[in-house]
């Protein structure tokens, strides 16, 4: 069964609301099995609009990371993330097939 993934693109408009928002959503992930791939970090953009902050979550699998985010325990979170940041979040299936050679 191949993981899933939260993309997440972020422009952080109140910074210190949004810290709240990083410090309470630790539990929730962990309970769901999320791991950060990647948390912020220096990035480039070579094609299209980007954010100012951008995260990738791995979870066991698609099921379970749909469950996460509709989850009673992220909901609050939700809330807080909107009030301090604009997102754009993608949940998708990995891809556990053939790679080129």
């Amino acid at each position: 069964m191949p993981k899933a993934y939260w993309i997440a693109r972020v422009d952080v408009t109140e910074p210190e609301q949004y810290k709240l928002y990083v410090q309470r959503n630790d539990a929730v992930f962990a309970k769901f099995g999320g791991r950060f791939l990647v948390r912020a970090g220096q990035f480039e953009n070579p094609e299209g609009t980007s954010r100012g902050r951008n995260v990738v979550i791995e979870f066991p699998s698609y099921e379970v990371a749909l469950a996460c985010y509709r989850s009673p325990e992220y909901a609050p979170q939700i809330t807080l993330r909107q009030g301090s940041a604009t997102a754009d979040i993608v949940i998708v299936e990995g891809y556990d097939g053939p790679q080129p050679a």
